[in-house]
């Protein structure tokens, strides 16, 4: 989405824009694919801020797609359910904020003073990022103090209900969320925008890459698939091309890699990226990744869910990614796609739960996509099986007769991550942010090589929003002032 946004952006300010994607479809965690007739989301399970006049809306309408997006919003009094292992109640998250202090207000009516304390400070977060709210201004004082709050330690400080504690972080799978460590600022951008409003693709969110790529092509731009970049190459101090996998070479003024950071470096050879940069990003956590469990359900056995589902274990909402093959899953999250053919009966569902890629280290010399399809051998898929099975033991605590509807189900590991989206280990979210390394976790959209730019969810946040708003850092660097933002403002 950040290389996409970057182009969307650059050919509509006047540059010849050239798109270089190394798999058949283009989009990153865009991409969506078809088993038995039924679409599936890699990626794009819901969205935010696409209400007239918020953030996304606004990047969207600037982009020249949000009129052509097939979309449904989820139930406004319950956009995210949240289940606890031995607990029957769902506790419902609800769009715009006294509403979704009412739905809590039912559990914990108690706690109102804590949710109003909540709602405030995730709002308070939000203003401080002026990008966030399509303003050019982006100075570090304004918004330092909320780089540097701890999330957990933050909900810890406005409630002692230990219930209310678990629950206000329960969905933290939107952000691999760690205790004393993710930033209270990426809970709130992300959270917020659910708040406001929050929404799914209808028939899948490819068509968000879709209609981008129709855009580019007619403002002259060119997208090549199956065009995998090997290498960067320098020439007195700038990037002067790319070379593919083929050999082919392609020469351009600028560059921009949607590729993870220590990605391009690696097939960036110039002295002039210091060893000590290169260590740098490389000694960066990643995020967790996920194994993900698609079924394919009996035609009109299984109600459609117009809301997501995140179940968690008591004890350990901030740990669900330490894990061990005896206790896994100690959570999951689930998403229904949404579909014109039958909008009453899901025809699909998706099942996430944390995987770490040392779990599939075994097999990380095979690689297998669409276009360089390979078998990854019978064991395998025996561990991809037997984890299936496991995983639907835990959601069948919750949703009892689940396995009486499913016709058949498809399992991918962070191994199909990897090779995908090209990171290096299947990472979700890229670079991890921690609140006490601040600067050290925010990556310039800038390198060494003045005309080579990084974009993507590893600058500065993850998911559609957040590298869409990556792409509009980087372009306002390449461009030199910030006046794209004014347009996508008052688009």
């Amino acid at each position: 989405m950040g290389g996409l946004a970057c182009a969307g952006i650059l050919c509509k300010e006047g540059l010849k824009v050239c798109v270089l994607e190394k798999n058949k479809q283009i989009g990153g965690s865009l991409q969506t694919y078809v088993r038995n007739r039924v679409i599936f989301d890699s990626g794009v399970h819901y969205l935010g801020g696409l209400s007239k006049g918020q953030n996304l809306y606004q990047i969207f309408k600037y982009l020249g797609i949000i009129d052509k997006l097939k979309l449904q919003q989820q139930d406004v009094d319950a956009f995210d359910k949240i289940l606890v292992e031995g607990d029957d109640t769902e506790y419902s998250f609800a769009q715009g904020y006294e509403n979704f202090i009412n739905k809590l207000l039912v559990h914990f009516p108690d706690e109102e003073k804590a949710l109003r304390a909540y709602c405030d400070k995730i709002q308070e977060a939000c203003s401080k990022f002026p990008l966030y709210n399509l303003q050019s201004a982006d100075g570090f004082n304004e918004k330092s103090d909320f780089l540097q709050i701890d999330t957990k330690a933050f909900i810890d400080s406005i409630t002692d209900n230990q219930k209310l504690r678990l629950v206000l972080a329960a969905n933290n799978a939107l952000y691999a969320g760690q205790a004393d460590k993710t930033p209270l600022y990426v809970h709130a951008l992300i959270l917020n925008s659910y708040i406001e409003s929050s929404w799914k693709c209808i028939d899948g969110g490819s068509q968000i890459a879709k209609f981008m790529a129709k855009n580019i092509r007619e403002h002259g731009g060119k997208i090549i698939p199956h065009c995998e970049v090997k290498k960067i190459v320098e020439n007195n101090g700038v990037a002067s091309h790319v070379e593919l996998e083929n050999g082919d070479k392609i020469y351009a003024r600028y560059f921009i890699s949607n590729m993870h950071p220590v990605k391009t470096l690696e097939i960036t050879d110039t002295p002039l990226i210091k060893n000590a940069y290169r260590n740098r990003l490389k000694s960066l956590e990643n995020s967790v990744s996920a194994f993900t469990l698609n079924i394919v359900f009996k035609k009109g056995s299984f109600k459609y869910l117009n809301n997501n589902y995140y179940c968690v274990r008591d004890g350990y909402v901030w740990a669900t990614a330490e894990h061990t093959e005896e206790n896994w899953p100690l959570g999951y999250a689930i998403f229904c796609g949404a579909s014109s053919k039958s909008p009453e009966y899901a025809e699909g569902l998706s099942i996430l739960a944390y995987m770490r890629y040392d779990e599939v280290e075994a097999w990380k010399d095979s690689f297998n996509t669409v276009s360089k399809e390979n078998d990854r051998g019978e064991t395998y898929n025996e561990f991809k099986n037997r984890k299936a099975e496991v995983l639907l033991d835990a959601v069948e605590r919750k949703f009892p007769g689940l396995r009486e509807c499913i016709q058949t189900y498809y399992a991918a590991t962070p191994l199909s991550y990897r090779d995908y989206i090209g990171n290096g280990d299947g990472s979700l979210y890229g670079i991890v942010k921690d609140y006490r390394h601040t600067l050290k976790t925010f990556i310039s959209p800038r390198t060494k090589l003045p005309n080579l730019y990084l974009t993507g969810q590893n600058l500065n946040l993850h998911g559609i929003l957040g590298a869409s708003m990556s792409g509009i850092v980087t372009c306002c660097a390449l461009l030199g002032d910030n006046s794209v933002i004014n347009k996508i403002r008052n688009a």
